[in-house]
């Protein structure tokens, strides 16, 4: 089995560590490609920022058409993905989609922690969008940041370590996800000093996308020919009769 992770940004490092969480939660004989957009943003940030990752996952996915039984959005804030879900013809999944989910299953309330505050209204539309605020214990964010994506996990360690114990200490989170593709593959780290089960995203978007693309077929989606002007002819050719 393969599976395509995407990071919506540019960050090559980002895109590492990325793919590093994937490979090691994969189950064996399951291949992770993890490829960065072609064009875009260091850090998805801003509600601008994830508009614009949109059109960038999307010519990501496209441009691997054919070369994976699933993929996974590997950005929290899920840029792109219900348009993924109508275009591309094996499961789809977005790491905040997954780790909601995740989450839902480990506890009846989770949290939702992260390295900037500047991530919060984006991430809060997209757990609404997703339909589980209600279970949503609240949310715990670091500070400005301005520094390397790729390294802010190791940077605010402790940070994090002390946001999630309030998360579950002071918000009665059961479960605590730890929001944004530049944390993935802390957990481990993080984990002896959280009295509550962690959730890595991108980890359990890469399991999720292994169970579904076991349990849902490989289809066509129908849809009618429709000339899309502008993008690169791969993402055009979603719009081809099928």
């Amino acid at each position: 089995m393969r599976v395509l992770v995407v990071n919506s940004n540019t960050t090559a490092s980002v895109t590492e560590r990325i793919g590093a969480a994937a490979r090691a939660a994969a189950s064996p004989g399951t291949e992770i490609m993890a490829v960065s957009v072609p064009f875009g943003l260091p850090l998805i940030v801003t509600r601008a920022d994830w508009l614009a990752a949109g059109p960038a996952t999307l010519a990501a996915l496209a441009a691997h058409r054919g070369g994976y039984d699933a993929a996974v959005i590997a950005c929290f804030g899920d840029p792109g993905l219900d348009a993924a879900k109508e275009l591309i013809d094996v499961p789809v999944l977005g790491i905040s989609e997954a780790a909601f989910h995740a989450a839902c299953m480990l506890g009846r309330r989770f949290g939702v922690v992260s390295f900037t505050a500047a991530l919060r209204p984006m991430f809060e539309e997209c757990l609404a969008h997703h339909g589980l605020a209600a279970r949503c214990a609240g949310f715990r964010m670091g500070p400005a940041f301005s520094g390397d994506p790729g390294t802010v996990a190791e940077d605010r360690l402790d940070l994090l370590a002390a946001l999630c114990a309030e998360s579950a200490d002071r918000d009665g989170a059961e479960a605590i996800i730890l929001a944004g593709g530049p944390l993935a593959g802390i957990a481990p780290a993080l984990q002896p000093r959280v009295a509550v089960p962690l959730v890595d995203g991108t980890q359990a978007a890469v399991r999720l996308a292994e169970a579904m693309a076991g349990l849902v077929p490989r289809s066509p989606r129908p849809r009618h020919a429709r000339l899309l002007t502008g993008f690169a002819p791969e993402v055009a050719g979603l719009y081809a009769a099928g």
